[in-house]
């Protein structure tokens, strides 16, 4: 299994704090690289796994995940986490923008969601 980034994913209250951050993290040299109104992502332009994405609400799934982890290939991934007894948050889904996801519920409660994009 191959894991091409980790991103962190922050729950923002409203799109005004959505842009704020947006505007704060490109102080610190992130771009824009998804805006989707409700998600944006940003990263590094030097080094494009590293990346942060700010949520006003998850208009796709049940809830906000808090950490998003890209492997190589999600339905083998889904089939180890459902065969270990792990919650499933959300069952594995095609999204318009070019991924397939399914949230986890890891130990500690956090939701994890786990993609790859498609080709």
């Amino acid at each position: 299994m191959t894991v091409r980034r980790i991103v962190p994913n922050h729950r923002v209250e409203s799109e005004e704090q959505l842009t704020a951050s947006r505007d704060f993290y490109g102080l610190l040299g992130f771009e824009d690289v998804m805006a989707m109104g409700w998600v944006t992502t940003l990263a590094s332009p030097a080094n494009p796994t590293a990346q942060i994405s700010f949520f006003t609400e998850e208009r796709t799934a049940p809830v906000v995940p808090d950490l998003s982890v890209e492997v190589e290939d999600v339905d083998a991934v889904h089939a180890r986490v459902l065969a270990s007894g792990a919650e499933i948050v959300r069952e594995p889904r095609d999204e318009e923008w070019g991924v397939r996801r399914f949230f986890v519920r890891a130990p500690d409660g956090r939701v994890v969601n786990v993609l790859t994009h498609l080709p």
